[in-house]
């Protein structure tokens, strides 16, 4: 039943009467009691070609989007009123109501007829337009991470296969409308409400919907009467999964209209959590301001000692540096940055075929130690090509790679095989069964390319059959039931009914030699059939294993004529009281038995060429590698040993074998030494990922089937298969690979660690340059009067830099050199190190001790410089050239010049911990830009006259330009010098940088 949600959305308030109208009769029908074909005659739809695009294009317009009611959208202007929401602006307000008491008062001490003070407020303006500039910095910077995270969604949003105009295409699931036909198989998620019309052994998961923990067998057949969600065996609903088999169903409600959409329309909207980085530069900053407040307060208290507040006025000014330091200390800017970097990051990562769903997952993947691999099309071409046909008359090969129906049947010798002889008749009918008993299919593209269509190993014995015309040897065949494969089945069999043998039935089957052999009783030599030996047995699992050690996939192929024409005819055939075969795929039992052995094909995936380089590039950086398949043990060792997973000779373990340990330390103490695991179950992979974790492992975990899905999930990072993958898989994985490559994955944990190493540069450099603001300041208080900042026998208070100077170096330093140095090429030999722990905090005690060590160098240079221009200095004794007065406004120009040119030193400086700022020096034309823009700036603001009212400035000369490079660039040298010690030490120690 089509629920309606009628007090959510201004897409239903929208929708036209025509809409209303084709709602309330499939309300009124309740499509679970209406046959299927008259349901599709309500949505006007043919179940067999499916809706036209132009009409698809028009329904979509009229219910709007497959997609739950969420949050309207924030207002742009909400967004940048949000950009005021913070402690740090409250006290930038707070300043500038401190600004304009001390200009009133000012101007109302002012003699009668005099100039008193400021024409205008300069400091209050500056800082209101500060506060401006970086609400709309913060503005951008947001809206670009936002642009990214919807482009990464886009990426990663989930597709349905639908039927249109007759041809299936897979569409984004938020485009299905109301009378869509989709197609199910399994591992796809369900993407709306709909009524099934065909299903063969359909079972889904709607644990999600009903809390029902066994997956629910699904029928098209009509029911008698109204039952409960649960109990509706002909309908399929939103947010479900498949778990078994296929079927098609017309779509009856989307979005809102679903029953998930009822129970989403009773649920509050919840906040999205900040990622565990976020709250360490969060506890970061609370720590840091605390730290400056109490150092502000001791400015305050310093400055009342040793000058003394003469006048109001003077407590204003005290009041506004303390104000002024405490946010020029914190970099207000830092999450929005860290949003911005890791958006970024994720983007580039994206454009390498790696698709990070959640920002936070960066973080994770640069400290993996363990990559858990299936074999087949991550660590393989997966180009699956039969080159193997054994039959019980001989073995040929088959030539021609890939998926082009091109080739030839060759004997070992490379001699051609004569048609009509035994081996190629049998090898003919071995193909034939094997391409039946499929659901894969082969197309030519528009392109001349060929394309495939399901599982490449089931598209493999398609191309072979069409290779040597194998076809024709099955006569005219028509599928009437199957028993599809299943991980734990490792077989699949098809009913066919021959046309040109009076319709009578024959069961074609295939699977995994070893299995499929426990079935059979008979085997065809010959043109004849005879009993099946023990000798037989062993000569073909001899064939098995021989093939297997030359990494060959094999799938054994074998039939059975059933000698009827009705299913129901069948001995042992369960029916209903109609006389209606039930589900065959639960009687699979009495299908496959007394089977006809007919032979096997050996099929080979080669190896990524490229994979064997990653996986080297994986040991060196300290990962670990495991491959996990369902292979033949000998396959996998085989494949492990080439791309140097495992040494030559090296084993593999089965899931038998990790069944038959005792206990888990058995288990772990397993898990501890091997790489490789063969015919292992879905429920063996889950294990093998747990035992990993609970040695303290960080792993990653590829999947691409639904089996797959709960080992994806409990993985630190999850890994779908992009191209291979099933929906459910994909919802599971916290990454996807666009082009299912392990070379990807090893590539995005080298751009997960250089975005954690870009994110390190910027919290270097952005806390020691306002440690340095801190201390430059807190210094110059205490050491005013040995500088000269007060004069013996002066009033009032004279501080070192004024708010407004402050204020500026942040706006002018902050943002732009951290962003650029947040898409920082790799400086540093990433790969070369060892993982980093999760427990590891982003900020260390060495980083700690970097930045307190710059910063006090960055105190120290502007402190001097600031006494070079100051009568009675600890350097100098400039007593010609002017008043204190303007002495002192020389010497804050100086010193406020000197602090930026040493934080733009320090951005340079800050690329890396231990290696040398000059390696790779103009790799980053983003931070040189940035530089370049904040050099400029601070020109205008000492050079235009007007802004040397509003800052406290005044024009430089030559030599104090030269002055200010050359004690703004020891910070450069002292954090070189530091490096270059660091790196000796890190030598000795036998560290790695």
């Amino acid at each position: 039943m089509v629920d309606r949600v009628t007090d959510q959305s201004t897409a239903t308030d929208a929708q036209s009467e025509e809409t209303r109208a084709q709602m309330a009769l499939l309300n009124n029908m309740d499509p679970s009691l209406t046959d299927a074909n008259d349901v599709a005659t309500a949505l006007d739809v043919d179940p067999s070609v499916g809706l036209s695009e132009s009409e698809a294009k028009r329904r979509l317009e009229k219910f709007g989007p497959n997609q739950l009611a969420s949050a309207p959208p924030v207002p742009k202007w909400k967004k940048f009123l949000a950009q005021f929401q913070d402690p740090l602006v409250y006290l930038l307000l707070a300043a500038t109501v401190i600004s304009l008491i001390a200009w009133f008062i000012e101007k109302a001490n002012a003699a009668p007829g005099a100039e008193g003070g400021e024409v205008l407020p300069f400091d209050a303006i500056v800082i209101i337009l500060i506060l401006i500039v970086n609400a709309v910095l913060g503005y951008i910077q947001e809206a670009r991470a936002e642009q990214a995270v919807e482009a990464l969604a886009q990426m990663t949003a989930p597709q349905t296969p639908v039927l249109r105009d007759g041809k299936l295409i897979h569409i984004n699931t938020a485009d299905v409308v109301p009378g869509d036909i989709v197609v199910l198989g399994e591992g796809d998620t369900v993407s709306a409400d709909g009524r099934l019309f065909a299903a063969a052994s359909l079972r889904i998961a709607e644990a999600s919907l009903t809390g029902e923990s066994v997956p629910v067998g699904k029928k098209p057949d009509t029911l008698e009467s109204a039952k409960a969600l649960g109990d509706r065996a002909n309908m399929i609903f939103n947010g479900t999964s498949v778990t078994q088999g296929t079927g098609r169903a017309i779509i009856t409600g989307t979005g809102m209209n679903t029953q998930v959409g009822k129970i989403a329309d009773m649920l509050a909207q919840t906040d999205d959590e900040d990622t565990p980085l976020q709250k360490e530069m969060t506890h970061v900053s609370k720590i840091l301001g605390i730290a400056v407040c109490i150092i502000a307060a001791f400015v305050l208290v310093a400055l009342f000692f040793t000058q003394g507040f003469q006048s109001v006025h003077d407590i204003i000014d005290s009041l506004l540096l303390a104000v002024s330091l405490a946010v020029a200390a914190v970099p207000e800017g830092l999450a929005t940055i860290l949003t911005v970097v890791l958006a970024l990051g994720v983007q580039r990562m994206a454009k390498h075929n790696a698709i990070v769903k959640k920002l936070s997952s960066v973080e994770t993947l640069g400290s993996a130690s363990v990559i858990c691999s299936d074999k087949t099309g991550t660590l393989t071409r997966n180009e699956m090509t039969v080159e193997r046909i054994v039959t019980p008359s001989g073995e040929v090969q088959l030539t021609g790679t890939g998926y082009a129906p091109k080739g030839q049947m060759l004997g070992l010798d490379g001699a051609a095989v004569a048609d009509g002889s035994p081996v190629a008749l049998e090898a003919a009918h071995t193909i034939a069964v094997g391409a039946f008993a499929n659901d894969g299919d082969l197309r030519e593209g528009s392109n001349g390319q060929w394309e495939i269509v399901g599982d490449p190993t089931e598209v493999s014995l398609v191309v072979a059959a069409r290779k040597i015309k194998a076809e024709r040897s099955l006569g005219k065949l028509t599928r009437v039931a199957e028993v599809p494969f299943t991980s734990e089945r490792k077989r699949m069999s098809v009913v066919g009914k021959d046309s040109s043998d009076n319709g009578n039935l024959t069961v074609f089957a295939k699977g995994a030699p070893d299995v499929l052999l426990g079935y059979c009783t008979r085997i065809a030599v010959g043109g004849a059939v005879r009993p099946l030996t023990e000798g037989d047995r062993q000569t073909i699992l001899a064939t098995v294993e021989k093939l297997s050690g030359e990494a060959y996939r094999t799938l054994g192929q074998a039939y059975r004529p059933l000698g009827t024409a009705s299913l129901a005819d069948i001995p042992g055939i369960k029916t209903n009281a109609a006389g209606e075969v039930t589900d065959i795929s639960e009687q699979s039992d009495v299908i496959e038995r007394d089977l006809i052995w007919d032979g096997m094909v050996g099929i080979i995936d080669p190896p990524r060429t490229e994979v064997r380089d990653s996986v080297a590039e994986a040991h060196r950086a300290g990962i670990r590698t495991v491959m996990i398949t369902g292979d033949h043990p000998l396959t996998a060792a085989r494949i492990a040993s080439d791309l140097g997973i495992i040494a030559k000779g090296g084993k593999a373990l089965t899931g038998d074998q990790l069944d038959a340990l005792p206990d888990e330390a058995a288990f772990d103490k397993a898990t501890s030494e091997v790489s490789v695991y063969a015919r292992v179950a879905p429920e063996h992979k889950l294990k093998i990922v747990e035992s990993l974790q609970r040695q303290g492992n960080i792993a990653a975990m590829t999947g691409d089937g639904v089996n797959d899905a709960p080992a994806v999930k409990s993985a630190d990072i999850g890994v779908a298969m992009g191209i291979t993958g099933t929906e459910v898989t994909k919802e599971s994985a916290k990454m996807i690979l666009a082009d299912d490559n392990f070379s990807t994955i090893v590539a995005a944990v080298r751009e997960g660690r250089v975005i954690f190493d870009n994110i390190r540069k910027f919290l270097r450099y952005l806390l020691s340059s306002n440690v340095g603001e801190v201390f430059t300041v807190f210094g110059g208080v205490m050491l005013a009067g040995v500088m000269g900042i007060t004069q013996p026998g002066s009033e009032g208070v004279t501080v070192p830099l004024l708010a407004t100077q402050l204020l500026w170096i942040n706006l002018l330093t902050d943002a732009a050199p951290a962003l650029a140095m947040g898409v920082d090429p790799q400086t540093d030999d990433v790969m070369a190190r060892k993982p980093r722990k999760l427990t590891d905090r982003v900020i260390d005690r060495d980083m700690w001790i970097d930045i307190a060590f710059i910063g006090i160098i960055m105190a120290a240079v502007t402190l001097i410089g600031m006494d070079m221009h100051l009568e009675g200095g600890l350097f100098t004794d400039r007593s010609i050239g002017g008043s204190h007065e303007f002495q002192m406004t020389e010497a804050r120009t100086m010193g406020f010049t000197i602090l930026v040119f040493a934080q733009l030193f320090n951005a340079i400086a800050s690329r890396s911990s231990r290696q040398s700022a000059f390696v790779g020096l103009f790799s980053n034309k983003w931070l040189w830009g940035a530089i370049g823009l904040s050099v400029v700036l601070q020109l205008v603001v000492i050079y235009v006259p007007f802004l040397n009212s509003a800052f406290g400035t005044t024009p430089l000369g030559p030599w104090a330009w030269v002055e200010c490079i050359c004690l703004a660039a020891v910070v450069l040298i002292a954090s070189e010098i530091y490096k270059a010690i660091m790196r000796a030490i890190d030598k000795k120690n036998g560290v790695v940088a």
